[in-house]
């Protein structure tokens, strides 16, 4: 049974896929949703997608995604929690999800291919990888 879930959003067009997948899960009245958010530090810096708001300075960048987040959070039929931190991607999703005892983790991929995955490197590859529970992967159309 699903009870906690952590939903890693990056800001970025697939954030809304993400949603609309957890939109479609049945999920038992007493789940919890974790909607969570890394900025990463500049050690783990990857490349933004072009999609994704370009911030002027980190407080700007902060106050775009915490309200995108609890727009999101306002529609869900469950009780939910932001979590907000900085660090490594998939590490700090990896960090939550054990700190909250998931039995899900729902991360939208990139779809990176080839040299560019080499460079950047995938969030969700490490994420399925390392996790402790179970990870769905949303695509790009």
């Amino acid at each position: 049974m699903l009870k906690n879930i952590l939903v890693a959003l990056d800001g970025s067009e697939i954030s809304e896929r993400v949603i609309q997948t957890l939109d479609n899960l049945v999920l038992p009245k007493d789940a919890k949703v974790i909607l969570c958010h890394v900025f990463p530090t500049p050690e783990s810096e990857i490349e933004l997608p072009a999609d994704r708001p370009q911030p002027e300075s980190s407080t700007f960048s902060y106050f775009y995604i915490e309200k995108q987040l609890q727009s999101y959070q306002e529609n869900l039929s469950v009780t939910s929690q932001l979590e907000l931190v900085t660090g490594d991607p998939a590490e700090e999703i990896i960090r939550l999800a054990n700190i909250y005892k998931t039995d899900l983790i729902i991360i939208g991929s990139r779809g990176l291919i080839g040299v560019k995955r080499i460079v950047q490197g995938s969030v969700s590859s490490q994420v399925v990888e390392e996790a402790n529970c179970s990870v769905l992967v949303i695509k790009p159309k």
